[in-house]
């Protein structure tokens, strides 16, 4: 069974039990803006459920942070970019077959809308100014990317983004993608993976701070 890299240091200090750990992210890890301009409004207000997918490194801690977004029906980790038969894990590790590590969320647009969810997505769920990886992780597999699933999704997406660099909302240009990509579902053992390993050195030390991040910063959008 394939494991995610944890860094030495992190394994040591997580201890063989996996004791939780209380690192946040630093400045220089994180390039995270103190504040993000509000998205652009939808032209038109869809209904039913929709569905998003984005990409923003490993799929542990996006799943996670969404997870606890208001509005949010279910959140599924998976691949996104490449094609079916290579959708699996081992392939999509060797970093060759054109996939991201990605989620698809269902989500209510009466309770939380597409603008907002980008929202979680560039303030707490990822750092966008990352190429081709996330912190520990690295490789095109964890890249930065949006993959809209209508027209007005992909149109938002753009506005957004050119916002969020008229604002100067980072340090660094942003390294986020508009691609076109089918979603597969990642196997079994990634799904909802944090919520069954909380204390996981990996999920403690990189992904529970996106989370306290989302309570903190967007306290409107975050349930526990």
């Amino acid at each position: 069974m394939p494991i995610r890299p944890v860094p030495l240091a992190i394994m040591v200090a997580a201890g063989i039990a996996g004791t939780a750990l209380t690192l946040t992210l630093p400045r220089s890890e994180s390039a995270q803006a103190a504040a993000l301009p509000a998205p652009p409004p939808e032209a038109v207000k869809p209904t039913g459920r929709q569905v998003a997918v984005l990409a923003g490194g490993c799929f542990w801690g996006m799943e996670g942070v969404f997870e606890h977004v208001r509005g949010v029906v279910s959140v599924t980790s998976g691949y996104a970019g490449g094609d079916r038969a290579k959708a699996n894990y081992d392939a999509v590790s060797s970093e060759t077959t054109g996939h991201a590590e990605a989620v698809r969320i269902v989500y209510d647009p009466a309770k939380v809308t597409y603008g907002q969810l980008l929202q979680v997505y560039f303030g707490v769920a990822h750092d966008p100014t990352q190429v081709n990886g996330q912190y520990p992780d690295r490789g095109p597999s964890y890249r930065s990317a949006i993959f809209p699933q209508n027209d007005a999704q992909r149109q938002l997406a753009a506005a957004y983004i050119a916002a969020l660099g008229k604002a100067h909302s980072f340090d660094k240009p942003i390294a986020t993608k508009i691609e076109n990509g089918t979603f597969f579902p990642a196997e079994s053992w990634h799904q909802d993976f944090m919520r069954r390993n909380p204390g996981n050195g990996y999920i403690q030390r990189w992904d529970a701070p996106k989370v306290a991040a989302l309570k903190t910063r967007f306290p409107q959008f975050y349930v526990g």
